[in-house]
């Protein structure tokens, strides 16, 4: 048999007549009863439900005829690709076989085999690493086929090519940017004698050069020099063409055509440049799946649709995620203008065979793929995953090896040897690249402080092992981050109004939080209709509460200038998972047009120090104007207003990769109302127009009223706070809210009696605390939970209930979303915004979570909780619990963290809280 993998997918000509074989084939899964109808391509989990999550053996099947016309020519039977091992049989006779599921082959359809009629057979194989007839599933390149679901059969398209026996079978381009100098390489099938005409056409479709020249062997290589080129850029996605034609006496036998593009991707002391100037990468993580195919794209115009709204939104890069694309991915992205950031998809055991199919795979990619000029990075390992590279010191070595294959064979990109995460590390990469999460509410000085020590080129993305080549001047950029929201499951529904077919999935992941199924209903028995309104109220929320995450964490990495870009985790939902800019179906989030904000080059990073602020109070903002590729001229002015008050500053000059500092301090007037203020920020150019613009929310507290209620206490600390806060402090018996840390038997019992009691369940840090650690009673859990100041956190033993530390749960919120309320009625009318947790709660937000709680309880209960992924996993932060004739308030909030009413949302909550200790 005759068996190629072809270089690149050539484009059509008159001279090679195409046939295409997508459409229904019959089909027989070795999991089925008879034969069935599939349509190719597309992976047979998307044809069946029974077979969504199966892996084996499977075999397509279909009759085609061939024209009159081809015959005397070479007819190729050419697969884009298929899933993971083939057999190719030809009327009953196996004529190919190939492994590798996500690269092109062909075969040459033997001339005695064809009749009239021909019966084509594919029998796809899919390993699980539980059968001997196939190799591990482990060490095949299957990428995140291990989170997502297997990908089985002939997932792209089928054609048959006529072609004359001398042909073109790969065309290798090298173009190099400023010089205007072209490197073509051609393989023909066979050794020629005759003429090849050369023409490349420019962008504008005007010829720019041809020539024709004289071959007398089966290879062709020359170098040509274009004056006055054009550079492809993501802004001017300059293309060119190439054909090559190849001609006898009797006339042309054969002609290709293929685009590319000048371009020069490259570092520069820390920095990324592309054609000589820097490059800002704000890029965002491709899983590259599709609704109702999975790997498969629907068509081209999706794929347009979809760059054109990550353009929209201020991308300029997709980090195409350990899968090799259908290859119109890249024609789509070289026509649009889209920077690619390509990756080998993962193996998860690091072996012989496993690491040869890694190499082959990568040669492979680069046969296929490397004319496309969006491609600027390659990706070898991800995370870490298929090997143990902080151990074994051998697959360090590997590695360093690969980055050096790859490096001389592909000069015109960079390459990553393996994006990190803790604790794994870098080797030997042209970017220092790394993966960390955290939610901006939840972790907000987690974010802070890992992304300055990153900033500084913090040693832990090397490590301290041997075999390491780290030269101090890698790029660094945030390669993964990001916080979920979640999609609107009416938008994911068929016509019939069914959930799509994996809505049942996603129980396995991140302690059952990840299921989507039942969402609504959920949502329904927990009663937060009367928190959120409605359930689409509550989607929308979410939505926005990612954005204000993803905006905070962006600005903050816009305020280190060494940071040269980010990724952000990522473009699309992934079926269970909800973190994407768009859901699965391309819907965009709510907050789409307000990303260009900071996802551009010139980004206002307001900085603002509290975002919780009392009328009469100053809002303090840390402000840097960040440059990226860009340059600020001297005299730009930046305008702000802020509650009423309004004001400029002159700022200087500043070149690219810069973040101008540009402090501010805004007195907001007493006597203003409580609410949500805009910071309005703008930055304009000498001439008056607009360089940049962000708006900045402000948590505006108003003027307090004295507290009436009056308090008793066993802690000092906690009764001198109050006191400071305005409420008076009584004895025991008279005053009417108890106010302590800790509960006991006794305490319980006195609550029965009629007692008012507020707990504050967070204690204080150390440095605020005068009392010893309270005494452990029958009635007290201790929580060995390793905070800070919490050698002994109590909380009372009610049946069914406990007290989760938040940091080792997942409650944490630091990947699977945490979503957390606060309701805004009642008592707490006076707390501005909601019921979503804003940034004003970055600093009081709880540490440890109760739980427990049956559904009911959080329909007049629970006034503030968390609910995980898909309404999962229901939290309470603030309870309201009646015991005989007594009332108990508890929380986690952590509101003594910081001295009295400097935090003006701590001071409002307590008031909410012991006006709600004492409500009937």
């Amino acid at each position: 048999m005759t068996l190629h993998s072809p270089a690149i997918t050539l484009a059509r000509t008159p001279h090679r007549p195409v046939q295409s074989l997508d459409g229904l084939w019959e089909f027989h899964h070795e999991e089925q009863d008879g034969w069935h109808e599939v349509r190719v391509p597309g992976p047979w989990q998307a044809g069946f439900p029974d077979l969504a999550w199966s892996f084996g053996r499977a075999t397509y099947r279909r009759r085609f005829t061939l024209p009159p016309a081809w015959e005397g020519c070479d007819v190729a039977l050419c697969f884009g690709a298929v899933s993971e091992f083939a057999t190719v049989r030809l009327n009953g006779t196996e004529i190919a076989r190939h492994e590798g599921g996500w690269l092109p082959f062909e075969v040459i359809l033997p001339p005695h085999l064809l009749q009239a009629e021909n019966v084509l057979e594919v029998d796809a194989a899919l390993p699980d690493g539980h059968r001997r007839d196939l190799p591990d599933f482990a060490e095949y390149p299957h990428g995140k086929q291990s989170w997502y679901g297997p990908q089985g059969g002939i997932w792209q398209s089928v054609y048959l090519e006529a072609r004359q026996q001398v042909h073109i079978r790969t065309l290798r381009l090298d173009p190099s940017w400023p010089d205007g100098r072209l490197t073509i390489a051609a393989q023909l099938s066979a050794e020629f004698r005759g003429s090849l005409r050369l023409e490349i056409t420019g962008p504008d479709g005007g010829r720019v050069h041809s020539a024709t020249i004289s071959l007398e062997n089966d290879r062709f290589h020359h170098t040509i020099l274009l004056r006055d080129i054009a550079a492809w850029s993501p802004d001017t996605p300059a293309l060119y063409s190439v054909r090559l034609i190849l001609s006898l006496a009797g006339g042309d036998i054969d002609a290709v055509t293929e685009t590319f593009g000048f371009r020069k991707i490259e570092t520069r002391d820390g920095a990324l440049c592309l054609n000589g100037q820097p490059l800002y990468l704000r890029g965002a993580l491709d899983q590259d799946y599709y609704p109702d195919g999975f790997y498969t794209v629907p068509s081209v115009e999706v794929l347009e649709d979809q760059l054109h709204k990550a353009k929209a939104m201020g991308l300029n890069c997709l980090r195409c995620h350990i899968k090799v694309p259908d290859p119109r991915y890249y024609e789509v992205a070289d026509r649009l203008g889209m920077l690619i950031w390509t990756e080998i998809p993962n193996v998860e055991t690091f072996s012989e065979a496993s690491s040869a199919r890694l190499r082959q795979t990568m040669e492979g990619i680069l046969a296929r793929d490397r004319n496309h000029p969006s491609i600027i990075v390659w990706t070898l390992v991800n995370e870490d995953w298929g090997t143990r590279l902080r151990e074994v010191a051998d697959q360090r070595a590997w590695l360093s090896d690969m980055v050096d294959w790859l490096r001389a064979d592909d000069p015109l990109r960079l390459v990553v040897d393996n994006s990190a995460c803790f604790p794994n590390h870098h080797v030997k990469t042209d970017i220092n690249d790394y993966h960390f999460y955290r939610t901006a509410i939840d972790r907000r000085q987690e974010w802070d402080a890992l992304c300055a020590e990153f900033a500084a080129a913090a040693d832990w993305t090397w490590g301290n092992v041997s075999g390491t080549t780290r030269t101090g001047k890698e790029p660094l950029i945030l390669s993964e981050f990001g916080v979920w929201g979640l999609p609107d499951p009416k938008l994911l529904r068929g016509e019939d109004g069914k959930d799509p077919w994996w809505m049942p999935y996603g129980s396995t992941w991140a302690d059952e939080t990840a299921l989507p199924i039942g969402v609504e209903g959920r949502f329904a028995e927990l009663g937060l209709k009367q928190v959120f309104g409605s359930f689409d109220a509550f989607i929308e929320g979410v939505q926005w509460y990612q954005w204000m995450n993803l905006k905070y964490e962006i600005e903050v990495l816009r305020s280190h200038p060494t940071i040269a870009g980010y990724v952000i985790t990522e473009f699309t939902d992934v079926h269970w998972e909800g973190n994407g800019l768009l859901d699965m179906a391309r819907n965009p989030r709510v907050f789409a047009k307000a990303m260009p904000s900071v996802n551009a080059d010139i980004v206002i990073a307001p900085g603002l120090v509290h975002h919780a602020v009392r009328a009469g109070q100053t809002a303090i903002l840390d402000l840097k104007v960040a440059t990226g590729g860009a340059s600020l001229p001297e005299g730009c002015t930046l305008e702000w207003s802020l509650a009423g008050q309004t004001g400029q500053d002159i700022l200087p000059s500043a070149g690219p990769m810069t973040a101008v500092e540009a402090p501010l301090s805004i007195p907001i007037p007493a006597g203003r109302s409580a609410g949500i203020e805009l910071a309005t920020l703008r930055l304009l150019a000498p001439d008056g127009s607009e360089l940049a613009r962000n708006e900045q929310a402000v948590s505006l507290h108003g003027e307090r009223s004295a507290p009436r209620q009056t308090f008793s206490s066993d802690d000092e600390a906690l009764a001198d706070r109050l006191s400071l806060l305005g409420f008076e402090r009584g004895d025991i018996g008279s005053a009417d809210v108890f106010v302590t840390h800790d509960l006991h038997a006794q305490r319980v019992e006195d609550i029965h009696a009629g007692a008012r009691v507020l707990q504050i369940v967070a204690r204080a840090p150390d440095w605020l605390r005068s009392d010893p650690p309270p005494r452990e009673g029958p009635m007290t859990l201790q929580i060995d939970n390793g905070l800070p100041g919490m050698q002994s956190g109590h909380y009372f033993a009610f049946p069914g209930y406990k007290l989760v530390n938040r940091h080792r749960s997942i409650w944490r919120g630091d990947w699977v979303g945490n979503f957390s309320w606060l309701r805004r009625d009642g008592v707490f009318s006076h707390v501005p915004g909601g019921p979503l947790f804003d940034l004003g709660f970055s600093r009081v937000v709880p540490d440890q979570v109760m739980v427990g709680f049956r559904p009911w309880e959080f329909r007049g209960r629970v006034h503030a909780g968390v609910v995980v992924g898909w309404v999962h996993r229901p939290g309470c932060f603030l309870l309201e619990k009646r015991l005989g004739k007594g009332k108990l308030v508890a929380t986690t909030f952590r509101l003594n963290q910081e001295g009295p009413d400097v935090d003006p949302l701590a001071t409002a909550l307590y008031d909410g809280m012991m006006e709600l200790a004492v409500r009937p």
